[in-house]
């Protein structure tokens, strides 16, 4: 065995207390209840509970996944950005349809959402990108985002450039900055239990617009 498979068959899964979840219990619809977890994963300690898995699909068909921020949740839906112009981007562009996962094992949980990606308007991708940090502004004014990089030296000088105009100008725009909003159809609830009896609710909306509530096998 080597030293990989030694440490893949070491570890262990939720070595912590575990909170109940009682699905009866849950509200009508699933933002309430993700708002009420994501509260609780950030004061259990959960390290970035607001980072969450992005997938999409190229141009082919074939699926991508990478791990973005949460920017917010409401009655329009997830919220997340990035350039319109990077890969996610232009697979958003082809085929505005997303799922996000989050998972935080500080208290056995998973949220899934699946559904319809929009664009929000240019003065609210804007206001978010100059609600972040000087590094986010400088990060997102080099753009160029999965371009090809010639070198380490390339992006070194580039950066540098991106924080001296952050730092001068921060209410600089980057033009392909872009928010998108993700319109749920789909939210499932994982609540891991130590005896493997997981608690899994599925909301799933109707062409009205109205939730329903289903029970997943584990």
């Amino acid at each position: 065995m080597n030293d990989f498979e030694r440490a893949l068959r070491s570890l262990r899964v939720w070595d912590t207390d575990l909170p109940s979840f009682d699905p009866e219990s849950a509200p009508a619809a699933p933002l309430p209840l993700f708002h009420d977890w994501f509260v609780a994963a950030a004061g259990a300690g959960q390290v970035e509970p607001h980072t969450m898995s992005l997938a999409t699909v190229d141009q082919d068909g074939r699926p991508d996944v990478r791990t973005v921020m949460l920017h917010g949740a409401d009655a329009r839906g997830w919220h997340f950005a990035s350039h319109a112009t990077s890969a996610k981007g232009r697979q958003l562009a082809a085929h505005p349809e997303a799922a996000l996962g989050f998972y935080w094992p500080a208290q056995g949980r998973q949220v899934r959402v699946r559904g319809g990606v929009s664009t929000s308007p240019r003065d609210e991708a804007y206001a978010d990108l100059h609600a972040r940090t000087t590094g986010a502004l400088a990060s997102a004014l080099v753009g160029r985002q999965s371009e090809v990089l010639e070198s380490a030296e390339e992006l070194r000088r580039v950066s540098e450039a991106a924080w001296e105009r952050a730092e001068a100008e921060p209410g600089a725009h980057a033009e392909s900055w872009t928010l998108y909003v993700l319109d749920p159809a789909e939210v499932e609830f994982f609540q891991g239990d130590a005896r493997r009896r997981h608690v899994r609710l599925r909301y799933r909306r109707d062409e009205t617009g109205a939730w329903s509530r289903e029970l997943l096998w584990p």
